[in-house]
C-alpha cells in the first residue's frame, strides 16, 4: 500500500513544527510526501523543499533494504527539477502529465472523474478525489465514493490513491475498491 502525505500549507506559520510533523511521518515510513504550500513564492518553496530533502529522517535503513520516502513538488516542476526532488504534483486542470515525462521525475495527478482517466496515462500516480467528504476544507463537490475507485481501475492501469475524507475507518473500503494507496492531509496528522 503506497502512503502519500499531502501538506496541509500551514509551513509559513510555524516551520519547525511543519517540519518535525514530516520528520514523523518520514520515520514511519510514508512513500511519499507532496509538499502542498500554495502561498509560497518559488523562491521560498524552493527553500522549504530542499529542507525538507535534507531531513535526515528521509532515508530508513531497515536490515534488508534503504527505503527513501519521495518528495513531491505541487504544481511546480520547475522548483521541484531545480531543488533535485523527486517529482511534481499536477492539480486537475493543470498540464498533461505527458509533457513532463522524463525518467528521473515522478508524477503524481489530481482527478475527480474516473472517466477522465485517460487523460492521465502518462502519470505515475493518480490522486482520484474526493472519495468521501474531505475533512481538511469544505466546497469541494460532491463525494465520489468507492465506486469510483473501481471505475477508475477499470479504465486505466495507472496506480490509483484514494483522497478525501480518509480515516481509518474508511481505508480498508477504499483499498477494498482498488486503490494502490491512500492519500491525504488529515489522514496523516497525529
Amino acid at each position: 500500500m503506497i502512503r502519500y502525505l499531502i501538506t496541509d500549507g500551514t509551513s509559513s506559520n510555524d516551520s519547525a513544527r511543519w517540519l518535525d510533523h514530516l520528520a514523523f511521518w518520514l520515520r514511519e515510513g510514508v512513500d511519499v510526501i507532496q509538499i502542498r504550500e500554495r502561498d509560497l513564492s518559488a523562491r521560498d518553496l524552493a527553500a522549504l523543499t530542499r529542507r525538507v530533502l535534507a531531513l535526515p529522517e528521509r532515508g530508513t535503513t531497515t536490515i534488508t533494504t534503504k527505503i527513501t520516502t519521495k518528495i513531491l513538488v505541487n504544481d511546480r516542476a520547475d522548483v521541484a527539477i531545480a531543488c533535485g526532488a523527486d517529482g511534481v504534483h499536477l492539480r486537475d486542470g493543470s498540464v498533461n502529465p505527458g509533457k513532463f515525462r522524463r525518467p528521473d521525475l515522478l508524477i503524481s495527478a489530481s482527478c475527480h472523474n474516473p472517466e477522465d482517466a485517460a487523460r492521465f496515462a502518462e502519470a505515475d500516480y493518480v490522486l482520484l478525489a474526493p472519495i468521501f467528504n474531505p475533512l481538511s476544507k469544505t466546497g469541494t463537490g460532491q463525494a465520489l465514493g468507492t465506486e469510483a475507485i473501481r471505475e477508475f481501475t477499470r479504465r486505466s492501469s495507472v496506480p490509483v490513491l484514494a483522497l478525501g475524507g480518509i480515516t481509518d475507518q474508511t481505508a480498508a473500503a477504499c483499498l477494498e475498491a482498488g486503490a494502490a494507496g491512500l492519500a491525504g492531509i488529515t489522514f496523516y496528522t497525529r
